[in-house]
Protein backbone atom coordinates (compact mmCIF):
# COMPACT_ATOMS: atom_id res chain seq x y z
CA UNK A 1 0.00 0.00 0.00
CA UNK A 2 1.27 3.47 -0.77
CA UNK A 3 1.95 5.98 1.98
CA UNK A 4 -0.98 8.40 2.27
CA UNK A 5 -0.69 11.65 4.21
CA UNK A 6 -3.40 14.23 4.78
CA UNK A 7 -2.90 17.61 6.39
CA UNK A 8 -6.03 18.66 8.24
CA UNK A 9 -7.46 20.92 10.90
CA UNK A 10 -10.33 20.33 13.33
CA UNK A 11 -13.83 21.44 12.35
CA UNK A 12 -12.88 21.44 8.66
CA UNK A 13 -15.75 19.98 6.66
CA UNK A 14 -13.57 19.44 3.60
CA UNK A 15 -11.04 17.56 5.73
CA UNK A 16 -13.77 15.31 7.12
CA UNK A 17 -15.09 14.68 3.60
CA UNK A 18 -11.63 13.76 2.23
CA UNK A 19 -10.98 11.43 5.18
CA UNK A 20 -14.41 9.84 4.67
CA UNK A 21 -13.47 9.01 1.06
CA UNK A 22 -10.16 7.46 2.13
CA UNK A 23 -11.90 5.54 4.93
CA UNK A 24 -14.50 4.22 2.47
CA UNK A 25 -11.66 2.86 0.34
CA UNK A 26 -10.13 1.15 3.38
CA UNK A 27 -6.92 3.15 3.10
CA UNK A 28 -4.69 3.81 6.09
CA UNK A 29 -3.35 7.34 6.21
CA UNK A 30 -1.27 9.60 8.40
CA UNK A 31 -3.29 12.59 9.53
CA UNK A 32 -1.27 15.71 10.27
CA UNK A 33 -3.35 18.22 12.23
CA UNK A 34 -1.79 21.62 11.49
CA UNK A 35 -3.65 23.20 14.42
CA UNK A 36 -2.24 20.70 16.92
CA UNK A 37 1.17 20.84 15.21
CA UNK A 38 1.49 24.40 13.86
CA UNK A 39 5.15 23.88 12.99
CA UNK A 40 3.97 21.45 10.28
CA UNK A 41 1.94 24.11 8.39
CA UNK A 42 4.99 25.64 6.60
CA UNK A 43 6.02 22.10 5.60
CA UNK A 44 2.54 21.54 4.12
CA UNK A 45 2.61 24.84 2.23
CA UNK A 46 6.02 24.06 0.75
CA UNK A 47 5.06 20.50 -0.22
CA UNK A 48 1.74 21.68 -1.69
CA UNK A 49 3.35 24.27 -3.94
CA UNK A 50 2.17 27.25 -1.91
CA UNK A 51 -1.36 26.08 -1.18
CA UNK A 52 -2.30 27.11 2.34
CA UNK A 53 -5.75 25.53 2.73
CA UNK A 54 -6.54 22.16 4.25
CA UNK A 55 -6.89 19.38 3.49
CA UNK A 56 -3.83 18.66 1.40
CA UNK A 57 -3.47 15.03 0.34
CA UNK A 58 -0.26 13.27 -0.64
CA UNK A 59 0.13 9.73 -1.98
CA UNK A 60 3.68 8.35 -1.90
CA UNK A 61 4.93 11.93 -1.62
CA UNK A 62 2.99 13.10 -4.69
CA UNK A 63 0.72 16.05 -4.05
CA UNK A 64 -2.83 15.12 -5.02
CA UNK A 65 -4.46 18.36 -3.91
CA UNK A 66 -7.38 19.16 -1.66
CA UNK A 67 -10.74 17.54 -1.12
CA UNK A 68 -12.24 18.50 -4.47
CA UNK A 69 -9.10 17.33 -6.29
CA UNK A 70 -9.21 13.98 -4.51
CA UNK A 71 -12.88 13.47 -5.36
CA UNK A 72 -12.21 14.50 -8.99
CA UNK A 73 -9.50 11.82 -9.24
CA UNK A 74 -11.94 9.30 -7.83
CA UNK A 75 -14.68 10.31 -10.26
CA UNK A 76 -12.20 10.02 -13.15
CA UNK A 77 -11.36 6.48 -12.02
CA UNK A 78 -7.73 7.31 -11.21
CA UNK A 79 -7.69 7.38 -7.41
CA UNK A 80 -7.94 3.62 -6.81
CA UNK A 81 -4.82 2.98 -8.92
CA UNK A 82 -2.86 5.57 -6.92
CA UNK A 83 -4.07 4.03 -3.67
CA UNK A 84 -3.49 0.46 -4.84
CA UNK A 85 -7.10 -0.55 -4.17
CA UNK A 86 -9.93 -1.93 -6.27
CA UNK A 87 -10.12 -4.56 -8.92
Amino acid sequence: MPKVEIYTSPWCGYCARAKRLLDAKGVAYEEIDVMAEPRRRPEMVERAGGRTSVPQVFIDGQHIGGCDDTYALDKAGKLDALLGVGA
